[in-house]
Parts: C-alpha cells; sequence; structure tokens
C-alpha cells in the first residue's frame, strides 16, 4: 500500500500543531477514501491516530498497565509511544506515578485532553473532505493530489527542542537548545549544515540521538569526563535482553531519554527504578531536523 502526505495548517483557535492529512493510494472497501491524520508541528514528528489512542485508553482506565491490556498491546509498546508523544510535545500530553509494570498510574494533562480533542474533531472533518474528493475526481491520480517527503528516523531518542543560542565557526557551529525548562543540551554540527537548516534563536528542531550513544553513570558516581551533555535523571524502567539492557531515564517535565548499554554495565551500576543517574551524550552526537 503506497501513502502521500499533504501538509496543511489548523486554523481553529485551539489547535497549535500543523497537520498531516494521509490518503490510502489502494482505496479502502466500497471505494471510499479515508484520511488517516498526524498532528505535526514545526520541527516535530508526526503524531498519529496509534498514539492517540494509546492517550484515549490511559484516560479511560488510569494507568498504562490496564491501557495496554484494553488495547491488546504490549506494556513497552504503549509505554514507548506514550513517551514519544510527551517527547514531541512542548507540554506533556501525559503524567505518570511511580508503580512500573505492576502498578502506578498515569493522568492526562490539559496539553494531552487538548491534543485528543482537535485530533479527533479533524479527523472527522478530513474524513468527510477525502470522501468528497474520492467522489468528485474518482480518475485523478493521488500523488498529484496529496505529497509529502515525510522523514522517518531509526534513532531511538527524538526531542522537541528550541534553539536559544548559535556559536558559528569556520567549519562547526555549537548549538545551544532548550529541550524543556529545566533542561538543555549542546548540539555541534557542521556550519553548512546549520545555515542549510535556516537555525536561529527560537527555531524549533527535532534533536535526535541513538539510544547506545547515551551512556549512564550513578549521580555520585559521575566521572569528571570532558563531555558537553550531562544530564540528571531518574530511571523510570529496565528491559534487560541477552546481552544488553534498554535503560528509559526521566529528566524532567514529562521529558525522557533512552539509553541501551551492556548487561553487565546494568548490573555493576546496579541500576533499578529510582535510581538517580546522570546521562552522558557527546555534542558531536546529536542530529538536528527540521520540518
Amino acid at each position: 500500500m503506497t501513502r502521500w502526505s499533504c501538509p496543511a495548517v489548523a486554523g481553529a483557535a485551539d489547535v497549535i500543531y500543523k497537520f498531516y492529512m494521509t490518503i490510502d493510494a489502494v482505496p479502502p472497501p466500497a471505494s471510499r477514501m479515508e484520511a488517516l491524520l498526524a498532528f505535526r508541528g514545526a520541527g516535530r514528528l508526526p503524531v498519529g491516530a496509534d498514539r492517540i489512542a494509546m492517550l484515549e485508553a490511559v484516560a479511560t482506565h488510569g494507568s498504562i498497565t490496564a491501557a495496554a491490556k484494553a488495547l491488546g498491546h504490549s506494556y513497552k509498546a504503549v509505554w514507548d509511544g506514550l513517551n514519544a508523544v510527551n517527547n514531541l510535545l512542548p507540554a506533556p500530553a501525559l503524567l505518570t506515578q511511580s508503580g512500573g509494570r505492576g502498578g502506578g498510574g498515569a493522568r492526562l494533562t490539559e496539553s494531552g485532553r487538548h491534543l485528543i480533542g482537535a485530533f479527533r474533531r479533524l479527523e472527522a472533518k478530513l474524513t468527510e473532505i477525502s470522501a468528497l474528493l474520492g467522489r468528485d475526481e474518482p480518475d485523478a491520480p493521488i500523488d498529484l493530489l496529496f505529497w509529502n517527503v515525510a522523514m522517518k528516523t531509526s534513532a531511538r531518542n527524538a526531542l522537541h527542542c528550541q534553539v536559544t543560542g548559535i556559536t558559528r565557526a569556520p567549519v562547526n557551529a555549537e548549538i545551544a537548545l532548550r529541550v524543556s525548562p529545566t533542561c538543555s543540551i549542546v548540539a555541534v554540527i557542521t556550519r553548512h549544515s546549520a545555515d542549510d537548516l535556516g537555525l536561529a534563536p527560537g527555531r524549533d528542531v527535532i534533536a535526535l540521538i541513538k539510544a547506545s550513544f547515551v551512556f549512564l553513570a550513578r549521580t555520585e558516581d559521575a566521572p569528571p569526563l570532558s563531555v558537553a551533555n550531562r544530564i540528571a535523571g531518574t530511571v523510570l524502567d529496565r528491559v534487560d535482553g541477552g546481552v544488553n539492557t534498554e535503560i528509559t531515564v526521566a529528566i524532567g517535565d514529562g521529558k525522557t531519554l533512552t539509553s541501551v548499554i551492556t548487561r553487565h554495565s546494568a548490573e555493576a551500576l546496579a541500576l533499578r527504578e529510582g535510581t538517580a543517574v546522570t546521562a552522558l551524550f557527546d555534542a558531536a552526537h546529536v542530529i538536528l531536523a527540521v520540518g
């Protein structure tokens, strides 16, 4: 199935995000086209129907565990999806309480409720519009009607940031980024890339960091390394594999970072839920993307 997308701007006063309307090139049954909506703000990756459904399930059932069971997903799939939503929005859509896989609670914020409401209203309108398009122009080539180049990435960490400063040198540029009111990071990219992306203070961007580039140390033992990014946080979740371990770290204001380290290292550091840690990664390992 081929899909094409078309960017547009939502005009309602309570909608602050740009959105993408996606039309299936292969029509669904009864030769109807249906709109698939994903919110996308400047410099942000899309938040689509699957993650909106996760938010709705948490609002209904009061916890991630119960939401995952109701949706038929694994706990980790819902956990990861909701963390991604919080990381991609300026303000968190969901706040969680400690309790891990066996308990704890979660609740929507005002931003989360607005996000769900705006999404569902626009989804209904776009479905009506796409049905009209399919009836009025049944033979029109979809690629002439709807087109967009959408970004996909394998980077585990995708954080919405705002540029707060740029220091240019002959070859490279150091970009200061605000992740949240209490967290800032630094990226070093080529000067040509900074110019090509149109980076300037106030510009919204997505910072991409591979999980394998994020190292962890217990806060009381954090080594004096010459690394630009040192972020204090608390272990939220730990998933052990045969060789590696995935650690999710809360860094404040509803944002998280994910690190993949060896299981041996996780055991040596005695990393458990609630452990205070410092996440360390080099400025050159931060990739920036704009919408």
